[in-house]
């Protein structure tokens, strides 16, 4: 197999905050608690040890395990789902938004790379857990971000005029873009494979998150991904104090009001 790295400088794809991120630049450290290399990992495991309680991963499994209640599982994933309610188990955690048939590709790289890591953290820290998860952004309004994907230059769209959370957009519709998937993907095994995928996720499930919990899950299962659904009663009766303390002292703003004078030499792409 051939490789060929590409620095990021010279990819002209990244923007200059992002490239004085990846080379961890002074300027941009008092951003960030810590950068991520696995050695710096040892003082961030001690630190969110000391975050949780017994009660908050117990809270987390219940919301979980019902979750997948229905989910043809693998045991790799059932087993770190019961994990999660250990105080020496750690997530590694990626998310994104419920794009249709997966959407862009690097969908499919952010769950690979919180796989990967888990499994070399794993390695490095072999007394502790380390567990892969994939947080579905469900409660999202951007529905024209996600309501369509490329494949081979076509864009392939899903019309629909329900609002609210994209998460509970009800997947009727969804069924007619599957005769011109199958018209674009052709015969082969793969092809048929992944059809197969597509038709029960989004015809045997009634919203877009329950559909993408599927598709996701059935792609990475056995990996022991564990996705979660953020648009839950369980997790967001645990939140709310958080919510409360927000409301009333404004603490986001504050803190993100301190920040943005870091932020002078870059382009600020949301202002609070």
């Amino acid at each position: 197999m051939l490789v060929d790295i590409i620095n990021p400088k010279d990819s002209g794809y990244f923007s200059k905050l992002m490239l004085d991120y990846l080379s961890d630049d002074k300027a941009v450290q008092p951003l960030y608690n810590r950068f991520p290399t696995l050695a710096n990992f040892k003082d961030q495991i001690t630190e969110k040890a000391a975050n949780y309680t017994a009660q908050d991963r117990e809270i987390l499994v219940r919301a979980i395990s019902q979750q997948y209640k229905n989910q043809p599982t693998s045991d790799l994933t059932l087993n770190n789902i019961k994990k999660l309610a250990l105080s020496n188990t750690f997530t590694i955690t990626t998310g994104h938004q419920l794009n249709l048939f997966t959407g862009p590709v690097y969908y499919i790289y952010k769950i690979l790379s919180v796989i990967n890591l888990a499994e070399q953290l794993a390695e490095k820290y072999p007394e502790n857990n380390f567990v892969p998860v994939f947080w579905m952004a469900t409660e999202d309004h951007d529905f024209e971000e996600i309501n369509y994907f490329k494949f081979r230059d076509k864009k392939i769209k899903w019309s629909s005029n329900q609002k609210g959370p994209v998460g509970r957009f009800e997947t009727e519709g969804i069924e007619l873009l599957l005769a011109s998937i199958k018209s674009e993907f052709g015969i082969s095994q793969k092809a048929q494979h992944l059809i197969e995928l597509f038709t029960k996720a989004y015809t045997e499930h009634n919203n877009l998150s329950a559909a993408t919990f599927f598709l996701t899950n059935e792609l990475f299962k056995q990996f022991g991904i564990v996705v979660i659904d953020g648009d839950d009663a369980i997790l967001k009766a645990n939140f709310k104090q958080a919510i409360q303390t927000e409301l009333v002292h404004n603490v986001l703003h504050q803190n993100i009001t301190q920040t943005l004078p870091l932020l002078q030499a870059y382009h600020v792409q949301v202002n609070a």
